[in-house]
């Protein structure tokens, strides 16, 4: 019958993260001002504010590339609990939060493996005993439709991925028989997250962000979010970012806090500023094979100091952030004029 939907296959995963997008556009206009006003915070403020036990949580960046590791740390120091967490390509992220305890339902796309350099021990354990449940599984390109979807402000995104594939038999999304060809054809269901991180180069004070190089879901993730935390590499006058709008891709409407944390990334890698931190990572994977070594790292690394400079410091300090700095720039040779800033 005519304007009927039949539906062919329902995914088994449990549904986080959507909203009616009707109802997400006006919680949007009573929360986030359009006015044009100075969003700077340190990290411990920004945390505090904007992120709630239970909350669904989502990070900019790809795997060990432009992570907001500065957030991460904080969300641990602080001890939140319950969250949920998008694991579209999320590595050392998902896996330290995980073994912190502050995560308990994760959505996988790509999860518990810090590629090159193995399997992520503490997170894969931390499954394995039920102590967090993966709750739906997608794909890479599906999870980033899930933000498209919701930056699009429609509760669903057409395609042809995962069709077939237990992959799609384990998301949150179903097939229908297409209205048009009569062929089947997934929905992918929208994602709004509660709150969003998402590390960038630079940004001024209203949040006006640019970030070099491939920008991944992020463009997409930062439309879809309820509340956007920008942590920069550098704040920079207004007047700088009026002078090549066409390279501001998170407008500051969207952001709700600007964290300036230079080398907020590590150990974790800024394209064209630093290189991942091998022998810090490499650290991590050793201790978090057991229950002691991830609260020896913790203990060491986040409770055990008050600030992320500090932190810095005790990874060590500018020695070797320089040297990282320098390994980026023999790795990026053809560094393009405007990343040389």
């Amino acid at each position: 019958m005519e304007g009927s939907v039949e539906i062919l296959e329902r995914g088994e995963g449990e549904l986080l993260g959507w909203m009616d997008p009707d109802e997400f556009r006006e919680w949007v206009l009573k929360n986030k001002p359009r006015e044009m006003v100075d969003k700077t915070m340190d990290i411990k403020e920004a945390v505090k504010k904007f992120v709630r036990d239970g909350d669904y949580i989502a990070f900019g960046g790809f795997g060990h590339v432009r992570v907001s590791m500065a957030a991460i740390y904080e969300i641990i120091r602080q001890r939140k609990r319950n969250l949920i967490m998008a694991g579209k390509t999320a590595v050392h992220d998902v896996d330290i939060l995980v073994a912190a305890g502050c995560v308990s339902k994760v959505e996988v796309a790509y999860c518990f493996g810090h590629e090159l350099r193995g399997l992520s021990p503490a997170s894969r354990r931390m499954v394995e005993e039920g102590k967090v449940k993966v709750v739906s599984e997608w794909s890479n390109w599906g999870f980033q439709l899930r933000f498209a979807a919701a930056a699009q402000g429609i509760p669903w995104i057409p395609t042809r991925v995962m069709l077939g594939t237990d992959t799609m038999r384990k998301s949150s999304g179903m097939v229908i028989k297409c209205p048009y060809t009569g062929k089947p054809i997934a929905l992918i269901p929208a994602c709004f997250p509660d709150v969003a991180f998402i590390h960038v180069h630079r940004c001024d004070i209203y949040g006006n962000a640019q970030i070099d190089g491939i920008l991944i879901e992020d463009f997409e993730l930062a439309r879809a979010a309820k509340r956007l935390i920008i942590t920069t590499e550098e704040i920079i006058p207004h007047e700088r970012i009026r002078q090549e709008p066409h390279r501001t891709v998170i407008p500051y409407f969207l952001v709700d806090a600007v964290v300036e944390v230079p080398w907020g990334s590590h150990p974790c890698n800024m394209p064209y500023l630093y290189y991942f931190d091998e022998e810090h990572i490499a650290e991590w994977l050793r201790l978090s094979k057991t229950p002691e070594g991830v609260e020896e790292y913790l203990n060491k690394y986040v409770y055990g100091v008050e600030t992320f400079e500090e932190y810095l410091e005790l990874i060590g300090g500018v020695k070797k952030l320089e040297y990282l700095r320098r390994l980026e720039q023999l790795r990026a040779p053809l560094i393009a004029p405007w990343a040389r800033r």
